[in-house]
């Protein structure tokens, strides 16, 4: 319920609603990058409970960790052969059960990655499925016959384009029952058909299995695109040099989704005491939003919206394109997302980091040694200070960056990234500048650049793994001067400067401690129009705060607290010896990557 109470010269809009999963600070695990405890390079569950005392003391609650089910790695575990088994590369149930036990000893929760619009060519379900067309679990997946053009040539159903290789068909040919099966995001996870009740049921049970063993809820990948349009039609053509074309429009938020969402939420998840976040991309519609958030929905607690990380993609085309941005670009989504959430009572994630992101520090500030860690500390002052459930995504905490651009194409393992260097070298052969702008997209936004292993110490292989193995994804390079053990040693590098990691743990701390503000409290942009300052009051019945974030490398003076008076600089990314000196109202001298927090009149 939304209280409405005047307070000095503001209207306040804040939630009275609490509940553990709105306060809670949730660190994403990529376990195959995370810890490997048994030398084979490879992450594993062992060394994640490894880890639990470091994630506590960072202040962390619930640990969200993608896949670690039964999988073939097509698409680094995102393509599912048994949601009951774990991957032997990974660990044991038993494994997983003795991380349940130590998470809960820490008073922690667990939350697993639910991946179930589609699965493994290799699942159970799917092999029985292709076996014949006579098959029981035949329509368990989405089969079409061929089409044929003018000159005899077969041809996918639709023109859609796969997800992770846009220059390929959705679609994929089975030779031996002679039919198309879908698959959006690569030939090795094909779609699962949710209009068969079967197929629900069969869903509903994989839940039960988890929460059965204390898992606490779940990261729902994808789940706005279980249900499609059921006539498959083509895609208008947007692309123009591109035979097949973005067919979100048919498969995301398709006509039956609501309906299976609250099925699951009835029928499970009402059961438990669970906390819910949907992967939800190709949604803008403020309508359709709610629909899934709202608290009287019985949908789900959260969602994932996509508008901060597709900021830099130019609208209509595929993912790897660079399209400019600014400040003001950025705070228009914070403002419209804030007030959305407070106006309609729904909830945020507050996140712009994960696996299937570049680091934040590369794509929003500037990485360079000399101001990567005033960037990291300037987003993490951002995300702890708005409305929502926090996410951090392993490393970030730390500052960790993107891959260095000396990196060539070849140590790029994931499977969006190989499909882009295909297409450049199918379309491009020979043209330097095609390649150069390859490099660029790939060092700017690969996936591969948040999947690399977390850097632990400064000792071989980041500490990510023995000394004598070999990581199965290269370290980036800077681990020796980036890296946990460095900041933990030492988390006051300078009487007034806190390393990355310092700052994260306190302003995770603030939050908590102000969490009638930061968490329940009601927000107003300040100064909408400037292009390189975001800025931002956050308020409760008791208290209010100031955050000014400078999104550019320059010094700049600003005006734009207009009459609001700061009683005290609280925090700031640069030396906080010297806070005091800041103007509390009337134009304040702002650094390059300034960040500062203050404790309003």
């Amino acid at each position: 319920m939304l209280t409405a109470q005047r307070t000095k010269k503001d209207l306040y809009v804040g939630t009275d609603k609490h509940t553990w999963w709105k306060e809670a600070i949730v660190y994403q695990v990529y376990p195959a990058s995370f810890k490997d405890t048994n030398g084979d390079g490879w992450g594993d569950v062992p060394g994640i409970t490894q880890k639990l005392d470091y994630l506590k003391n960072l202040g962390v609650n619930i640990l969200w960790v993608s896949p670690i089910y039964k999988s073939p790695q097509a698409d680094m575990g995102y393509d599912i052969a048994d949601y009951e088994d774990i991957d032997p590369s990974y660990g044991t149930l038993q494994d997983v059960e003795n991380l349940i036990k130590e998470i809960k000893k820490r008073d922690m929760k667990l939350v697993m990655d639910l991946v179930v619009n589609h699965t493994s060519e290799e699942h159970a379900w799917f092999l029985d499925s292709r076996s014949s067309k006579e098959s029981p679990k035949r329509d368990w997946y989405i089969w079409k016959p061929a089409k044929y053009d003018a000159d005899g040539n077969r041809q996918p159903p639709n023109n859609w384009a796969q997800i992770l290789g846009e220059a390929n068909s959705a679609w994929t040919w089975d030779e031996k029952t002679q039919e198309y099966y879908l698959s959006l995001f690569t030939p090795e996870q094909p779609d699962l058909n949710w209009e068969n009740p079967a197929v629900r049921e069969a869903v509903h049970d994989v839940l039960r299995f988890w929460l059965d063993r204390g898992v606490s809820g779940f990261r729902m990948d994808v789940i706005n695109l279980i249900s499609k349009v059921q006539s498959f039609p083509d895609a208008e053509v947007t692309i123009k040099d591109s035979k097949y074309q973005r067919g979100d429009k048919f498969f995301a938020n398709g006509p039956r989704m609501h309906e299976f969402i609250q099925d699951i939420n009835r029928k499970v998840l009402s059961k438990y005491d669970t906390m819910t976040v949907g992967e939800m991309p190709f949604v803008r519609d403020e309508d359709e939003i709610i629909k899934v958030v709202g608290s009287e929905r019985e949908e789900l607690n959260m969602i994932f919206s996509f508008d901060i990380v597709d900021i830099d993609e130019t609208p209509g085309d595929f993912r790897f394109t660079l399209h400019p941005w600014n400040a003001r670009d950025l705070k228009g989504i914070i403002n419209r997302l804030q007030r959305l959430m407070l106006e309609r009572d729904g909830w945020n994630s507050v996140f712009i980091e994960n696996h299937d992101q570049p680091r934040s520090v590369s794509r929003y500030t500037d990485d360079s040694d000399e101001f990567r860690e005033y960037g990291s500390k300037l987003l993490c002052l951002m995300q702890t200070t708005l409305a929502g459930t926090v996410y951090v995504y392993q490393g970030q905490e730390i500052g960790m960056r993107n891959v260095p651009k000396s990196w060539d194409p070849s140590e790029y393992k994931d499977v969006w990234s190989i499909n882009l260097v295909q297409k450049y070298e199918d379309m491009y052969p020979g043209n330097a500048e095609k390649q150069a702008v390859k490099r660029e997209l790939l060092q700017k936004k690969a996936r591969d650049n948040a999947r690399t292993p977390v850097q632990w110490t400064s000792e071989a292989h980041a500490g990510f793994t023995s000394s004598d193995a070999t990581p199965w994804m290269r370290v980036n390079d800077d681990y020796k001067t980036v890296n946990a053990a460095a900041q933990l040693e030492n988390p006051r590098p300078s009487s007034g400067t806190l390393s990355v990691h310092a700052f994260w743990k306190r302003g995770l701390e603030c939050r908590k401690e102000n969490k009638d503000v930061f968490v329940y409290g009601d927000f107003k942009l300040l100064d909408p129009e400037h292009t390189k300052i975001i800025a931002y009051k956050r308020w409760s019945e008791k208290s209010a705060f100031a955050t000014v974030l400078n999104f550019s490398g320059e010094k700049l003076t600003w005006t734009g607290l207009g009459d609001l008076k700061v009683r005290k600089w609280v925090a700031g990314n640069y030396d906080e010896t010297e806070i005091g000196d800041k103007a509390k109202s009337g134009a304040l001298e702002l650094r390059p990557w300034e960040a500062l927090l203050g404790m309003l009149e």
